[in-house]
């Protein structure tokens, strides 16, 4: 048993773990009778012993935990049909031509962004520093500031208005740049 794991969370584990031993073969004949390729249906069974062990609620019984196993590949392959419908119908994206900044423009705007930043609030720097250069999701930021999801939404928002407005206000301007670095 792990630290911190109740003996409850170890037996419901044990009986999922053990019906995934004794049903493995109908299981893949299963996702074998869905998917119509073994290494798909391999990929499927896999994707569903990792769903049914990382699950938090699972079923008690032996019985129960059978059916569930099976529910829980069925909906995998369902999903799985969704997402590839999806992928057929977004068309793939057009190359776009070349990038419109040069290396000096995204330099600048880089130098300008870092420069705009130390002119703002504290708290208002490290929340963009989080999401729009760390590139945390709102939730992970949160979880790391110790606020709630809304707060680093609203937070953020008005960082980054200060930032535009710091930016605005700043004595960087553009450089020209010569006809000989092109």
């Amino acid at each position: 048993m792990g630290f911190g794991e109740s003996p409850e969370i170890v037996d419901l584990r044990d009986v999922v773990e053990q019906c995934l031993k004794d049903s493995w073969g109908r299981l893949y004949g299963y996702a074998l009778s869905l998917c119509g390729d073994r290494d798909a249906a391999r990929d499927l069974l896999q994707g569903c012993a990792v769903k049914a062990l990382d699950h938090a609620a699972q079923p008690r019984e032996a019985g129960a935990a059978r059916a569930w196993l099976f529910g829980i590949m069925r909906n995998a392959w369902i999903d799985g049909l969704r997402r590839e419908a999806v992928r057929r119908q977004d068309p793939p994206a057009e190359p776009i031509g070349p990038a419109p900044w040069s290396y000096e423009d995204a330099r600048i705007a880089e130098i300008t962004v870092r420069q705009g930043l130390e002119r703002i609030d504290p708290a208002h720097r490290e929340v963009v520093e989080l999401v729009d250069l760390a590139g945390f999701r709102y939730a992970e930021a949160a979880d790391i500031l110790g606020v709630p999801v809304g707060t680093v939404m609203s937070r953020l928002s008005r960082a980054r208005l200060a930032l535009l407005e710091a930016i605005e206000r700043g004595n960087v301007t553009s450089l020209e740049r010569s006809r000989t670095s092109r």
